[in-house]
């Protein structure tokens, strides 16, 4: 690996900084997402709202984002839920693009930074054309072969960034659909339920 490495030259170096970073990435965001699914659903969520069942919810904990921006609703009922929802699904967005902008640099990056290596193999194996002649076209062949690995490793990190890339970027604009739809729902049943707050201050009068 170390011998193919150095064949390459020296784009092989940016080229496995890229290859790290979007690794760390991918692990980072892939994390991100599995703890999304942990908790309670947004659906059970909008039952216990429904149900008038509303204090249970405090110990019901969630790292999703769906939930975290209910939830904020539920804090700021009245006029300002629906400022809070929006507040928190900003937030929330944020949350999960984060890093994704690293991932779309490096798809564009590492073929640019393949194709420049093979560019400057290509242009040594010319050189080597023009001391040693066409007497000798295991020279040029072999410096030729070694060009190209600079545009097979750049392709291979855009490769596999990619599909995971596009794989969050999905998941992100689900996400975002199934916020406005749940924010709905639940504004819908704050506006034909009163709180229970209120429902209290109006028995002690």
């Amino acid at each position: 690996m170390f011998e193919i490495i150095a064949k390459g030259g020296f784009v092989m170096i940016p080229l496995l900084i890229c290859s790290v970073i979007s690794f760390a990435v991918i692990i980072d965001r892939s994390l991100f997402w599995l703890k999304q699914r942990k908790g309670i659903s947004a659906e059970e969520f909008l039952k216990l709202v429904e149900a008038g069942r509303e204090k249970e919810l405090a110990e019901k904990t969630s790292e999703s984002s769906i939930i975290q921006m209910l939830a904020a609703g539920i804090a700021n009922r009245g006029p300002s839920a629906s400022l809070a929802m929006e507040s928190a699904a900003t937030k929330a967005v944020l949350r999960m693009k984060k890093y994704l902008a690293a991932m779309d640099t490096i798809i564009t990056l590492a073929p640019l930074l393949g194709l420049l290596g093979t560019i400057i193999g290509m242009i040594r194996s010319f050189d080597v054309m023009s001391l040693a002649g066409l007497g000798q076209p295991h020279a040029v062949t072999g410096g030729v072969a070694e060009a190209l690995i600079a545009t097979a490793t750049g392709l291979s990190v855009a490769i596999m960034t990619l599909i995971p890339y596009n794989f969050f970027l999905t998941k992100v604009e689900e996400t975002v659909e199934e916020m406005e739809y749940h924010a709905t729902k639940l504004e819908m049943l704050l506006s034909v339920s009163p709180s229970p707050l209120a429902g209290e201050g109006r028995g002690e009068g």
